[in-house]
């Protein structure tokens, strides 16, 4: 309120403007007006002023308009006159209307930023900015439209401080995103503004409405609204998008995992006819390609990036991106940002870099799109920022990509030069580029050249084989030794610092490409003299990449040539240049500012072409081997020999690993097998299975079928024909039933003959019998007869068991058949399902699933119930510890505090003790002169004596 009184005072100096009066009038009939109507017409009134008045209206008539907002809720006309004349004093965006009094333009002069005050008094209080958040929820338009104007002017004032008051407001978001459904247009487009403004540079806030459903809706409006084609609500919509995506991994992974980048693909749905495109239709074609950049962008996350890559080729999206590339009539920026766009949606990712490598221009005969655009890379006449896309998407497609480095260099080999020169390749037009006379092309091929280079030893030793044809008559020269002449010759700066940068990619971690350089007797002469001098400051880079190429010759110098081994080129460096000179120069290129830009991102940007001196993946190489470098300048021979002996057992090492790597890969590979032949027989299963149970279905509809027609066919039909219906639809012929019948009989046959024989071995017994009694004549011949009717005995025992025994087991196979034959009565007289043992098993196996599952949840439970037990023993343990480590402090500071008080004790009575002897010595002095002197004993008695004589004398009255 000091803000307030300073302005307000401010022109009282000079007369009271007209209006002030009139406002202070109006502000007063709001205030104390019983009537309704008189406060409305108050605060229209106000409205109207407003927007002269800004100033005064904000100062005085602020509180009242709030308290309106307050109390005056059912009545929309006043309230949305009250939202009205309160974004008017709060927003700055409103057009200044002419002013004719030449005071108030300078009382508006004095004012600084007035809307960002008037908002930080608005929202001082939150309760206001939460009564504003449920005005908004208010379907009246006089309520909601003004409700959304305000809020959004005052997130645009005072964003931070508005957001955290929405972050912790009940349903403060969520009853924003609400307008986003709003049938009104133009509620919904304000509300769409709204968002943006809530939701910059709030991660939290980002996240609400993203969960909110604010992707499946915005698409929905850019769809309604023609996609590139819409007008600038499209914008809007594609500005918010961009806010919730940028820099928020996890609504970058709900954008992809909702399946959203599959409706981006109608967006660079562009026809035949790209002539005469609205700049509003460049506008959005430009936010949407910003916002696919944001999905991939280097910056993020390697496997969030990865994951968006591959939906964006498998949906199509990336052939759509490669078409517009390929498309004429496209506007330079929309062509340059589409390229741009499909370079980072191929970075790293092998399946969108084929398919790239794969993309031909439609022209006659058809070239190959890498082929085009290298054509505008290396032409000076294209735009500055259209070369450097086009040099972007070439690093792109060559980053972790050893197919596509080895297709490039392989143009570059003399057995794969088409010789008869119908078509251009990428490597003449690099090498074109590399020797022309734009510097800029020189510097963007080098780099380019470089990529190709990139991490890929194999790649490096076989540039060494490609030659030159210079001149006629001249004999052919090497790509490395076409790059040192003109190094030596003194060309522009730029030219000079790519082909550094070229060189020093291709001799590092490439022992023989650094035995061809110094092979070339110039070479180290020239570069010690490059870095001997004392140059000018543009010189100084090159000096420093001299340093460094230089270095490179010395760390990876494998010492095969005798003249420039390390020590020898160390000395020479000592001699000529000076160890501590050499290191300063080399330390010259990573102090360089454009060093340090270039580092920042991969990206190419540069304001103008004399600021393109340095490629992000140099700048890596660079702090990769400044270092070592400079530990190598001043290393021994034998520590050169010991780091050797290293280096070696090192690659053994890493040797030993590649061999394992191989293994593991081929066992990965085996698994891969095993499991499609798992995957194979699970199908094979699942086919025989879903079979099985079609064949049940078929088997239960004939079983339906059959007991139609046997209630159509009527009793006698079905007694006469229900064995055989019974034994077809169970699968039994009648062949099979006639057959046992007859086995049946055969068998009955047999029982009745064995029968007959044992009743006739059993009268045959008998009749030994009774002949045995009769014979007794003799005793030897009863004894013969005797001995003879026994053994025949026992043996006719012994057939009579095996017949018996016979019997038992055929009885047994009789009874087995009648059980059979009983069994097909049943399943003729029964009407259950064939499958009816099948369910009731899968029921009681689905009843031991459903209990095992039951058993393996409440084993669960008590487990987590024991774990919750264990954490909540565990905290109050921690708690007690706690609280006996406070106690154990609290005693051993009460035990130092008795401590301290007993020593002053101690100290007190050593005092006192010495006053007693002092005091009886000074006594014994007074006595010695003389002076009668009272003993204490004495003193006290004459006290108690005084005392009981008062205490008589009381008595008494």
């Amino acid at each position: 309120m000091n803000f307030l009184r300073g302005v307000w005072a401010a022109p009282s100096a000079g007369p009271q403007p007209s209006g002030a009066d009139t406002i202070q009038k109006l502000c007063d009939r709001v205030a104390s007006s019983t009537l309704l109507d008189d406060r409305r017409d108050a605060v229209r009134a106000l409205k109207s002023l407003s927007k002269k008045y800004r100033l005064e209206v904000g100062i005085q008539a602020m509180e009242h308009l709030i308290h309106v907002l307050q109390t005056d809720r059912s009545d929309s006309e006043i309230i949305g006159y009250a939202l009205d004349t309160l974004y008017n004093v709060i927003s700055n965006d409103l057009e200044e209307e002419e002013q004719d009094d030449s005071e108030e333009e300078n009382l508006a002069k004095q004012v600084d930023d007035l809307g960002s005050q008037f908002t930080e008094i608005f929202i001082k209080q939150q309760e206001n900015v939460t009564l504003l958040l449920t005005l908004v929820e208010e379907f009246d338009f006089h309520v909601r439209w003004p409700g959304v104007k305000l809020l959004t002017s005052l997130l645009k004032q005072q964003g931070p401080q508005v957001q955290q008051i929405i972050l912790v407001s009940p349903m403060g978001v969520s009853r924003l995103m609400d307008l986003l459904a709003d049938s009104r247009e133009v509620i919904r487009n304000d509300g769409v503004l709204l968002l943006q403004q809530l939701t910059k540079s709030n991660a939290a806030i980002q996240k609400i409405v993203a969960f909110e459903n604010a992707f499946e809706r915005l698409l929905d409006i850019i769809t309604e609204e023609g996609n590139s084609d819409g007008g600038i609500v499209v914008e809007d919509c594609l500005l918010l998008l961009q806010n919730l995506l940028k820099n928020n991994n996890s609504n970058q992974n709900f954008f992809k995992e909702g399946s959203y980048i599959q409706r981006m693909k109608p967006w660079f749905e562009v026809g035949d006819d790209n002539c005469g495109w609205s700049a509003q239709k460049v506008t959005n074609l430009h936010l949407m390609l910003q916002l696919v950049r944001v999905l991939v962008s280097p910056t993020n996350p390697p496997g969030a990036t990865s994951s968006c890559q591959k939906a964006m080729f498998h949906c199509g999206l990336l052939q759509q991106l490669c078409t517009i590339l390929m498309a004429t009539g496209v506007p330079a920026d929309i062509l340059t940002e589409t390229i741009n766009t499909v370079s980072e949606v191929i970075r790293g990712c092998q399946t969108n870099q084929d398919y790239f490598a794969s993309v031909n221009a439609p022209s006659n005969p058809p070239r190959p799109a890498i082929v085009v655009l290298l054509m505008s890379m290396v032409n000076e006449r294209q735009p500055f920022v259209l070369r450097c896309a086009v040099l972007y998407c070439f690093q792109c497609f060559l980053y972790k990509n050893q197919k596509g480095q080895g297709e490039i260099v392989s143009t570059l080999l003399p057995s794969t030069i088409d010789a008869t020169g119908n078509s251009v390749s990428a490597g003449q037009l690099l090498c074109g580029g590399l020797f022309s006379t734009d510097s800029l092309s020189n510097w963007c091929a080098a780099v380019a050249l470089a990529h190709a280079l990139q991490e890929n030893a194999t790649l490096k030793e076989q540039l060494l084989r490609v030659q030159l044809a210079t001149s006629i008559g001249n004999p052919p020269v090497s790509l490395l030794q076409q790059c040192t002449n003109i190094l030596s010759q003194g060309s522009k700066v730029q030219t000079r610092v790519g082909l550094l940068m070229l060189l020093c990619t291709w001799l590092s971690n490439c022992s023989i490409a650094v035995t061809h350089f110094l092979h070339n007797p110039a070479n180290v002469p020239f570069l010690t003299g490059q870095i001997a001098e004392n140059l000018g400051e543009e010189e100084q880079l090159v000096q420093g990449l001299c340093a460094l190429l230089l270095g490179i010759s010395i760390y990876y110098n494998d010492n095969s040539l005798e003249n420039y081994r390390k020590e020898k080129l160390k000395q020479l460096i000592e001699k000529r240049i000076g160890r501590e000179n050499f290191i300063e120069k080399l330390g010259f290129i990573s102090k360089h500012e454009l060093y340090s830009r270039a580092a920042q991102k991969p990206q190419p940007s540069f304001s103008s072409p004399d600021h393109m001196m340095f490629d992000h993946e140099f700048t890596k190489l660079v702090k990769e081997l400044e270092g070592v470098i400079s530990k190598a300048i001043y290393k021994s021979s034998e520590e050169d020999k010991k780091e050797e002996e290293v280096k070696k057992t090192l690659e053994q090492h890493d040797n030993i690993v590649t061999h394992y790597k191989k293994v593991i890969r081929e066992q990965d590979q085996e698994l891969e097998e095993l499991k499609q032949r798992i995957n194979t027989l699970t199908s094979q299963n699942e086919q025989l299975q879903a079979t099985v149970t079609q064949q049940v279905s078929q088997i239960q509809q004939h079983k339906d079928q059959y007991n139609l027609l046997k209630v159509q066919l009527g009793k006698d039909t079905q007694h006469h024909n229900s064995h055989s219906d019974t034994f077809q639809m169970n699968g039994i012929q009648t062949e099979e039933v006639s057959k046992l019948k007859e086995e049946l009989e055969e068998w009955k046959n047999k029982h009745e003959l064995l029968q007959g024989q044992l009743r006739e071995k059993d009268s045959v017994i008998e009749k030994l019998n009774s002949s045995q009694l009769e014979m007794g004549t003799t005793e030897q011949s009863s004894q013969t007869i005797r001995s003879a009717g026994l053994e025949h005995n026992s043996e006719l025992q012994k057939e009579l068991e095996m017949l018996r025994s016979q019997i038992q087991l055929q009885a047994a196979e009789i009874s087995k058949l009648q059980m059979e034959n009983q069994k097909l009565q049943v399943m003729n007289a029964t009407a259950d399902p064939v499958l009816g043992d099948s369910g009731a098993t899968a029921a009681t196996s689905s009843e031991l699933e459903a209990r095992l599952e039951q058993e393996i949840k409440e084993l669960k439970s008590e487990v987590k119930t024991l774990s919750e037990e264990k954490e909540s023993l565990k905290q109050q343990l921690d708690s007690s510890s706690s609280t006996v480590a406070i106690l154990q402090d609290e005693k051993s500071k009460l035990q130092r505090e008795v401590a301290e008080s007993k020593k002053e004790q101690d100290d007190l009575l050593v005092l006192l003790a010495d006053q007693d002897q002092k005091i009886s010595a000074l006594k014994i002095k007074l006595k010695d002169l003389g002076v009668p002197v009272e003993d204490e004993d004495d003193i006290e008695s004459g006290d108690q004596g005084d005392e009981d004589e008062d205490g008589d004398e009381d008595e008494q009255d």
